[in-house]
């Protein structure tokens, strides 16, 4: 069996298997903290404007749905925004991008160091997005699905005039079902490809990822979006993914039954998001491109990353208007 990029989440049979997110607060108007406080009983922090810092990385397709949200939403002045290098050494995430290596309102160089001054005994992977606390420097959240959800509901007072509603609750029961299909085959899949260690494990998730493309394809040719005419999470949560197909997971991860500019609704509907206010200026190819390539040292161990693909396209018209 080949050598795991990431053994603890790796199972005997070769199966990638995601770590938990070791960090759950939620910050809520319902917290009975006082202004400033901790936690409640039930992990609610005080919703303060200011007062939390979303870590991301622009190569993560995990933390980067938490920045579109943030930005269509108008949250932008409320939750301010740290961004790690798309690097990673031995101690994980780091502030290199800020003046002398160290983030300006946390004042540390390495994420993991908000992770251990919340957990001292925390030896999982440190990931983003993070939410963290700037008045204490605790994690409050690294749980990506229920932070965007949050922003759309338990923020909503902060949101500005006319911002979308991304999450209506008429449309949750369906909306919920369909993101965790594409989760499952999708936005984890590509992952369940790329990290693969048995060909069995390989196979099983690279069918799944094309026949849930498939299917996404059909429903997306009679709809502009995936619930309907407008933008929702569920076009936040498959955009991220699909704007990294053809520069990392066609050939990084091995997800080659098709190139995304060779699935033409998928590829057009991609493109209107990208040419949407609030999806196309928050990507980044080239901290996409050396992130994937050169981390994954048991995928790719020399590190070299590609020059290609030619990136043009996304700026040509779709035709979904």
């Amino acid at each position: 069996m080949a050598r795991a990029q990431f053994s603890a989440e790796t199972s005997r049979g070769g199966e990638f298997v995601r770590q938990p997110n070791r960090f759950t607060g939620r910050v809520t108007p319902h917290s009975t903290s006082a202004p400033g406080g901790g936690p409640d009983d039930q992990d609610r922090w005080p919703l303060e404007p200011g007062r939390y810092r979303l870590i991301w990385c622009r190569a993560c397709p995990w933390a980067h749905r938490a920045r579109i949200v943030r930005s269509l939403l108008g949250l932008d002045d409320v939750i301010s925004l740290g961004t790690v290098d798309p690097i990673r050494d031995e101690r994980g995430w780091r502030f290199t991008l800020d003046p002398d290596g160290f983030d300006p309102v946390l004042g540390i160089g390495y994420l993991s160091e908000a992770y251990l001054s919340s957990d001292p005994d925390y030896t999982g992977r440190v990931t983003v997005p993070a939410l963290v606390d700037t008045l204490t420097g605790r994690v409050v959240t690294n749980d990506y699905p229920q932070l965007t959800l949050d922003f759309s509901t338990e923020w909503r007072r902060f949101h500005k005039p006319g911002a979308p509603d991304l999450y209506p609750a008429e449309l949750r029961p369906e909306m919920d079902a369909l993101m965790a299909e594409i989760h499952r085959d999708v936005n984890n899949g590509v992952y369940r490809c790329g990290f693969a260690t048995s060909q069995s494990a390989y196979d099983e998730a690279f069918r799944a990822l094309f026949a849930r493309l498939d299917a996404l394809s059909e429903r997306l040719t009679g709809r502009r979006y995936l619930m309907g005419d407008s933008i929702t999470e569920a076009d936040v949560r498959l955009f991220t993914t699909l704007v990294r197909f053809d520069v990392a997971y066609h050939g990084h991860f091995k997800c080659n039954r098709h190139k995304l500019t060779e699935m033409p609704v998928l590829w057009a509907y991609a493109r209107d998001l990208f040419q949407t206010p609030g999806f196309g200026e928050t990507v980044d190819f080239d901290h996409i491109k050396r992130h994937y390539y050169a981390t994954h040292k048991m995928i790719n161990p020399s590190g070299i990353v590609p020059l290609g693909p030619d990136l043009s396209g996304w700026t040509t018209p779709h035709g979904r208007g």
